[in-house]
């Protein structure tokens, strides 16, 4: 719910628990103000409009503190005169809360009381029931903590005998050797018919020598002629160059 209020001959919207700055009130720190000019009155939907005034509605509110506006300079000067004028002013105000909004004997303060009590008892229900939840878990945790202290039955462990089998090597079988039958010195006819033998070899393998050919004159020259010459063939030697004739000179003509 909220209100539309005129003092000191200016409007402001207001909400219950608001503050704000009107127009300087001689009422003393503290005390409570009932403001009667209420220009208009909304209810959720419900809108209440004043001509000018709504009936049966009224705005309560208490004083905080007086103040001081902000400084505003007044300036004022003459051209071409030398005149100039310079005020500032401070404009006196006091500082409100509003407390209460009425309409036919409908409270703002109430409905805001009851929902502010509303979302505590909701808040505190919310907060009772984490708690709750904490006190489990805890307890579950402990559970869980102590189940892993205890430390697990091991089997009954029985050690196999494991026999290694026996493993046979096998004997290595050694080569036979037998020895080599001695020879026989050989008889005088067969040292005669090897000695044979390799003469005929001997002649067999040996070239025949070629019959000597005669050399004539012509053989000769024709040797001469195909034999490569060694020494080169001399030079002709280089020709005498001719003196230089003297070149003619502008002088000497």
């Amino acid at each position: 719910m909220y209100a539309v209020i005129e003092t000191g001959g200016k409007q402001y919207r207001v909400e219950v628990g608001m503050e704000l700055e009107v127009e300087s009130l001689d009422v003393e720190l503290g005390k409570t103000v009932t403001i009667d000019r209420v220009l208009l009155v909304s209810d959720g939907d419900v809108a209440s409009i004043g001509r000018p005034v709504v009936d049966g509605a009224a705005v309560s509110a208490e004083v905080v503190r007086q103040t001081r506006g902000d400084k505003v300079i007044a300036f004022k000067y003459r051209p071409k005169a030398r005149r100039r004028v310079k005020k500032g002013h401070r404009q006196e105000l006091t500082v409100l809360r509003i407390n209460d909004i009425v309409l036919n004997g409908k409270s703002a303060a109430k409905a805001v009381a009851k929902a502010e009590s509303d979302a505590k008892t909701e808040r505190q229900r919310v907060e009772e029931a984490a708690a709750a939840q904490a006190a489990k878990d805890a307890v579950l945790a402990a559970k869980l903590a102590a189940a892993a202290k205890k430390p697990a039955a091991k089997p009954p462990t029985t050690k196999a005998s494991t026999a290694k089998p026996a493993t046979a090597k096998p004997a290595a079988a050694k080569p036979a050797t037998t020895k080599p039958a001695a020879a026989k010195p050989a008889t005088a006819k067969a040292k005669a018919e090897t000695a044979e033998a390799e003469t005929a070899e001997a002649d067999a393998t040996t070239p025949k020598a070629a019959p000597a050919r005669k050399t004539t004159a012509s053989t000769r020259s024709k040797a001469a002629a195909d034999a490569p010459t060694d020494k080169p063939a001399a030079k002709p030697a280089p020709k005498p160059r001719a003196a230089a004739k003297p070149r003619a000179t502008k002088k000497d003509e």
